[in-house]
């Protein structure tokens, strides 16, 4: 029996078969190549997605924080003389600094918009005044990673 099986295939098609073989073998190669090549692309668009996702919350997660630390550093600024050593006042402060501490942590940058500072579109926004130096802060601005999450609300002027 095995050589009616053997009769059956002509020597002279074996090499046809054996050509068959390898172009299928090099077009399945291919295929294989493409598509772990496109997995490895999906892979990396999920994770920059996922990159993306989490900086976005972050940074919407840290917006909502701010006005809570502006609302602690008015409450420290308008403190009573009286009480400078008053428990209240002391929890307020290490409340802010905590606050601020964790900002820190997270990469987030205090905009410094002190008085005389030239004043820059790209950190300061001016709510009165017209010229090129900061007259004087209203309201405090941060950055994250060299980008600016909410600018300074700042009076300018052109006096130095």
């Amino acid at each position: 029996m095995k050589n009616s099986i053997k009769s059956k295939t002509s020597p002279a098609s074996e090499p046809d078969t054996k050509d068959a073989k390898d172009t299928q073998i090099a077009e399945l190669t291919a295929d294989l190549k493409r598509q772990r090549a496109d997995f490895e692309n999906y892979r990396k668009n999920v994770d920059a997605d996922r990159t993306r996702t989490v900086t976005a919350t972050e940074i919407k997660t840290i917006l909502r924080l701010l006005p809570i630390l502006d609302d602690l550093d008015l409450a420290l600024n308008h403190a009573p003389a009286d009480l400078p050593d008053h428990a209240w006042i002391a929890g307020v402060l290490a409340l802010s600094k905590k606050l601020n501490s964790t900002l820190d942590q997270l990469g987030v940058k205090k905009i410094t918009a002190r008085p005389g500072t030239a004043f820059d579109p790209n950190l300061h926004e001016a709510l009165s005044g017209e010229g090129d130096r900061i007259a004087e802060e209203l309201r405090a601005g941060y950055t994250l990673a060299g980008q600016t999450l909410r600018p300074s609300l700042v009076r300018v002027d052109g006096e130095s």
